[in-house]
């Protein structure tokens, strides 16, 4: 398996502060969440078309790629008419730059809202559509398991309705584990056929909400998971999301993302 620096985590660095952190500690891959102020990432500079020559050599040359292009993309807002134009906008902004995949959210928030309903049939109808449009691409559009797709039956549903192959599932660990209370291995086998690429955090949960820990210090069942993808072969991308431009309290990265490196290739090692 192989592991990505998210930029989620690093809002106030540069982008050659990103690569340099990403080959010097080792990661495979860079996952972009927004860069500087510019969160969407079609718009970035370094991935114009002018300019994404240039920068696909200088990954090549740290041996680092991108992971993921990490979109707000909503596929369940039926009031912006532009959501599959923004998600094609992704795809084609992945495929210029060599990115496998491309994140879509079903819900907003992280956990379900209660008295807010999505849409599945919408949300399923918009990811088959981006699937559709990024055939022949070299690109896979995947739905978090976030909000009420954090529900891993249900998401696999959905996957079953889209049939497509160029549509999967990005298992963030921790919000079927957090929020309903799945077991690792339920939430395996339900993601486990689509699985494309996994988001990690660890976290405690406490009487004032979820409080974010680095790795190992919270009770996330991670290591399982490392397990059974260690078992299974896995070969894709893991990356600690942790969520530093939502909440600048956070421990700053240059102390995660050597932990979460450590942390892990310790572990499987």
């Amino acid at each position: 398996m192989k592991f990505a620096l998210s930029t989620l985590g690093c809002p106030s660095w540069s982008w050659g502060e990103v690569m340099a952190a990403a080959h010097d500690l080792g990661y495979d891959g860079i996952e972009i969440r927004g860069l500087g102020q510019e969160l969407y990432a079609p718009a970035i500079e370094l991935f114009s078309p002018a300019n994404s020559a240039a920068t696909l050599r200088r990954l090549d040359e740290l041996d680092l790629r991108l992971s993921c292009l990490t979109s707000a993309v909503y596929l369940f807002d039926k009031t912006d008419g532009d959501v599959r134009r923004y998600g094609e906008e992704y795809v084609d902004t992945a495929a210029r730059m060599q990115a496998p995949y491309i994140r879509v959210l079903g819900d907003l928030a992280a956990a379900p809202r209660e008295g807010v309903e999505i849409d599945i049939d919408l949300v399923t109808e918009n990811l088959r559509h981006l699937a559709v449009y990024a055939r022949g691409k070299g690109v896979r559009v995947l739905l978090e398991t976030n909000g009420v797709f954090a529900d891993t039956t249900l998401i696999n549903s959905v996957m079953q309705a889209v049939n497509e192959a160029q549509a999967g599932i990005l298992w963030d660990v921790h919000h079927p584990y957090r929020y309903f209370g799945e077991t690792v291995e339920h939430s395996y086998a339900n993601v486990r056929e689509y699985l494309g690429y996994l988001h990690m955090k660890d976290s405690v949960a406490t009487a004032e909400g979820v409080v974010y820990k680095m790795m190992g210090f919270g009770d996330v069942p991670n290591e399982q998971v490392l397990t059974l993808l260690q078992r299974d072969g896995f070969d894709g991308y893991i990356s600690l999301e942790w969520l530093k431009r939502w909440n600048k309290s956070l421990s700053e990265p240059g102390i995660v993302f050597p932990h979460f490196i450590n942390y892990v290739r310790d572990f499987l090692g």
